[in-house]
């Protein structure tokens, strides 16, 4: 074998890494095809593949999960909603606060671009909001208060709920509050509620949106929030995709409780429910944790297999981009809106009965076959049989 046969076989596996020169008509997918070739340039590349070519292909289902303060920065306006208009995102779990400060856009209320080196003990005399490097005025969280409390006091929030069917309430009275304004695309919760993308909260108690129903619970309301139907909720939108034959995918912007919210749904089916399931199928994690601290939001896809909330068999498609969302999310939407023709969405919400329905059937089977075989084991047992 001559020496450049040799040298090409030990690369076989491995693209060359030549890149063209920058161009001032790049486009966001060519730049990041072309250019971003290493380290975690690298792995945004291969998330934007894994997106784009394998989670959104086949009617494929794809979760979001949504950690860190997006919405305030308009990631939200900017990417969430044409995603979500796209069909690119199924279903979420996000923090309370991401939705909180989403209903400012959603009531056309107004943000700022400012600075973190600011005196915040100033701003605090002059009633003005920082998170980081975004400013608003304090009435903005006061009349974003009284919007919440006065939509929960009618009549189809006075029972127990699940939070996906709290949040697609709520998202049609910011749907119609957004007409009435002549707003268009504003809002998240407005875009889950038309397009029929149940969005769920793991923690609904921690965020302003759940300490206004907190506090109207004191002027008795009647609103709860139905935790258990979450967590079998969230496990049968996943077995309704998995018994289909699709795919199942997990897209997790930062990590947190929401991260370990959608995780969980596998070891929900297999570990707690019984029914024999293998993981999600594809895992893609844009952070800044670490995964040698311990901590869920560094947690690797690997270390999920573990667990049973990844496939093993997909496990070297699967992609951590150590990179801020505020960066990354912008790039991957820009990417996949350019590569993949939109798809027709999913509308899950209207199904949700129908899918805990089925999930709770199959449980059900699941343990009374379970108890036959272990009533049979204990009568061989007690009687000798097969020893």
């Amino acid at each position: 074998m001559s020496k450049s046969a040799a040298l090409k076989k030990k690369f076989a596996a491995y693209p060359r890494l030549n890149p063209l020169g920058i161009g001032r008509d790049i486009t966001v997918a060519d730049l990041i095809d072309k250019t971003f070739l290493a380290y975690n340039g690298g792995r945004l590349r291969e998330a934007a593949a894994l997106l784009s070519r394998k989670m959104l292909v086949k009617n494929g289902l794809v979760g979001m999960s949504l950690t860190g303060a997006l919405t305030p920065a308009g990631l939200g306006k900017s990417c969430l909603i044409p995603m979500m208009k796209a069909g690119f995102i199924d279903w979420i779990i996000s923090t309370g606060a991401n939705l909180y400060h989403d209903l400012h856009y959603g009531l056309d209320m107004k943000l700022y671009s400012g600075s973190p080196f600011l005196d915040d003990v100033q701003l605090r005399r002059d009633s003005v909001i920082r998170i980081y490097d975004v400013l608003f005025d304090y009435n903005v969280l006061l009349d974003t208060d009284a919007f919440v409390r006065e939509v929960i006091q009618g009549p189809e929030f006075q029972r127990t709920m699940g939070t996906d069917e709290f949040h697609y309430l709520l998202g049609k009275y910011v749907h119609e509050r957004g007409r009435t304004l002549g707003l268009e695309d504003s809002s998240v919760l407005a875009t889950a509620y038309e397009c029929g993308i149940p969005i769920f909260t793991s923690s609904p108690g921690d965020s302003s949106i759940g300490m206004n129903v907190a506090a109207m619970a004191l002027r008795d309301s009647k609103l709860q929030f139905d935790v258990n139907r979450d967590v079998n909720q969230t496990a049968a939108l996943v077995y309704d995709a998995k018994s289909r034959g699709q795919t199942s995918s997990v897209f997790i912007l930062g990590g947190g409780s929401p991260k370990n919210f959608m995780l969980q749904t596998e070891p929900q089916i297999q570990e707690v429910m019984g029914i024999e399931e293998k993981g999600h199928d594809y895992f893609l994690q844009c952070t800044d944790a670490r995964p040698d601290t311990g901590g869920l939001s560094g947690a690797t896809p690997a270390e999920a297999v573990s667990w049973g909330k990844i496939d093993p068999d997909t496990l070297p498609d699967c992609v951590v981009a150590y990179v801020d969302s505020t960066i990354s999310l912008p790039l991957l939407s820009a990417y996949c809106l350019s590569r993949v023709k939109p798809r027709k969405p999913k509308r899950l919400y209207r199904r949700r009965d129908a899918m805990l329905g089925v999930l709770r059937d199959v449980y059900l089977k699941v343990g009374t076959v379970s108890k036959i075989k272990s009533s049979r084991g204990k009568a061989k047992r007690a009687t000798g049989a097969g020893s």
